[in-house]
């Protein structure tokens, strides 16, 4: 289903949930080293996290993320709850995420916690297949927001 009014090639918000500042800023740099047009927006636990998504507090002229890429290792507010928050509020249930995995049975283990998302995608260990990375997420909102829609 396409998302609101987005088409291929607008430049889309993405909420980064990432609790270490150095894989934070990997990601950071990789966007703009990518030239990706996309807004990357970076939060590192899932209490910032829940307020970004409501808009609330320090957030509140905050945009509605088009994408979520959450740690489910966050401190205190954890990954679970950010997904609850997203999945059982009816304003932001549409909103996909994706888990961020440490190793290749990361999606089995966040599974295991209870932490069903839209996707899996392993965090690349060296900084420069962050570049393959952020343009896996490209290619994947570029899916999500072409995928035709099916009549009811």
């Amino acid at each position: 289903m396409p998302v609101d009014d987005e088409q291929p090639g607008d430049p889309i918000d993405i909420l980064l949930v990432e609790p270490s500042p150095g894989d934070t800023r990997l990601f950071t740099e990789s966007f703009r080293d990518g030239k990706l047009a996309n807004c990357l927006h970076t939060v590192s636990d899932g209490e910032s996290a829940i307020d970004f998504l409501h808009q609330r507090g320090g957030f509140a002229d905050a945009p509605r993320p088009n994408l979520v890429l959450l740690e489910p290792n966050l401190p205190a507010t954890g990954g679970r709850d950010v997904l609850s928050a997203l999945k059982n509020e009816p304003a932001l249930s549409d909103i996909p995420v994706t888990v961020l995995t440490s190793s290749d049975v990361g999606e089995d283990i966040a599974r295991s916690h209870g932490i069903e998302a839209d996707h899996y995608i392993q965090k690349p260990i060296e900084p420069d297949e962050f570049i393959a990375f952020v343009q896996s997420v490209e290619d994947f909102w570029l899916a999500i927001i072409e995928e035709p829609v099916a009549d009811d």
